[in-house]
């Protein structure tokens, strides 16, 4: 089996069109949220997203070339672009059918659905766009940044609603170990900030009502009333490690167990009884070779409504056990920068992979009352500057759909069977 470690890493979210931009905000506790402009909101009680503001990718997509991608799609080819370029490598020295692109999709592109289906109602089928399909369909971020880059291997999305970015790193880190892939860029991307989006969350009673901007996605806290609709986009190139050393790539962490599961609960809610996520982070730390007491920290799913958090609580105990959970850093970045959706997890996982490489937890944000069913550490006083060579990543998406990704700090010379 081989090893897989991350050579590169890019993002655009909230917080940053950059990973060292994001990472800089993490670090100083800003909020990635502001109030809702991109459409008259009157209709709602809901003030804030974690929107991407002035966004310009032409510095990676020509304009023309612009104009036929849905807004998920320039997310993702202008992570993808930073991502590479922060690998130093095109793998150019590869077989182009040994490098692959995975990158999932939530819901895909949403916005020219809703364009062009106003234009259909207002002005006939004939005015519809022939650009439309290929602009919305939830493959096409993975198929653009494979046509930019050439690289031929296994490219397909994955779509598992807010668990989409996890499970296409670790399907990705599969595909290397077992020897399909030589390396792969991963992730994922989402941008559905709509009125027809957060209509049909709102109804859903999904989405925080607060008015009060520092307050308004506040994971395991006892008053939170849900999450903040975010959008963005992260990629990561993945790489078989000795092919990494042979170039002198920097390696941020290794990636060396992964976990997927179905609750076959509910449609929206997570199993109550925590089974299902469970399950993935136990698969995730077999793989590793990891014991729940090794596990310095999670980058929890925290998604800021009272289910996902007691049940991924519940999950996180019953899988390292109520003495190692207990002494295990939690935290939520969903807390600055909401959620976003089939990109959630693969931010997350840049997040996690610094955290790793740099020994740094940042603060969940927004924590003010503790709720007796949520009743770990959720790192609420501050930043910590403190070790972590094992670290988690956890998702979870509508279906029942969980992903666990186990990140372990790279010691050059350290051998793993």
């Amino acid at each position: 089996m081989k090893r897989v470690v991350i050579t590169g890493m890019g993002t655009v979210n909230p917080l940053g069109k950059s990973v060292p931009e994001f990472w800089k905000n993490i670090k100083a506790n800003k909020l990635g949220f502001s109030y809702i402009d991109q459409f008259d909101n009157s209709d709602f009680d809901i003030k804030f997203v974690g929107a991407v503001k002035d966004f310009d990718s032409s510095s990676v997509i020509e304009k023309k070339e612009a104009r036929r991608m849905d807004r998920f799609t320039q997310f993702a080819v202008y992570a993808a672009d930073e991502a590479l370029r922060d690998s130093n490598t095109k793998f150019e020295d590869l077989d182009p059918f040994r490098v692959g692109v995975i990158v999932g999709a939530g819901i895909g592109g949403l916005q020219q659905i809703e364009q062009e289906h106003t234009k259909f109602l207002e002005k006939g089928p004939d005015r519809i766009s022939v650009f439309f399909v290929p602009m919305m369909i939830a493959n096409m971020a993975g198929g653009m940044i494979s046509m930019r880059t050439g690289f031929k291997g296994a490219n397909f999305p994955i779509v598992t609603a807010c668990a989409s970015g996890s499970h296409a790193i670790g399907e990705a880190f599969r595909k290397i170990k077992d020897g399909y892939l030589d390396a792969c860029i991963a992730g994922g991307s989402e941008a559905v900030i709509t009125k027809f989006t957060l209509g049909g969350f709102n109804n859903m009673k999904a989405l925080s009502k607060s008015d009060d901007l520092t307050k308004c996605s506040t994971p395991f806290d006892a008053e939170r009333q849900g999450f903040v609709l975010g959008e963005g986009s992260g990629i990561l190139v993945l790489e078989e490690l000795e092919h990494a050393k042979a170039r002198g790539a920097k390696i941020y962490a290794e990636i060396c167990g992964y976990g997927a599961t179905g609750d076959a609960y509910h449609m929206t809610s997570p199993d109550p009884e925590g089974l299902g996520s469970a399950k993935a982070i136990e698969l995730a730390l077999e793989e590793a070779g990891v014991s729940p007491e090794q596990v310095d920290y999670i980058n929890a799913h925290g998604t800021s409504t009272g289910l996902n958090d007691k049940y991924e609580t519940k999950a996180i105990k019953l899988a390292l056990g109520e003495q190692a959970a207990h002494k295990t850093a939690v935290n939520s970045t969903k807390s600055m920068i909401g959620h976003l959706l089939g990109a959630a997890g693969a931010v997350e996982a840049i997040v996690t992979a610094l955290s790793v490489k740099e020994d740094f937890i940042h603060r969940t944000m927004g924590y003010e009352h503790p709720d007796p069913e949520c009743d770990l550490d959720y790192v609420t006083e501050g930043n910590r500057e403190t070790k972590v060579d094992v670290a988690l990543s956890n998702s979870l998406g509508f279906g029942g759909h969980n992903a666990t990704l186990c990140f372990k700090k790279y010691v050059d010379g350290e051998e793993r069977s």
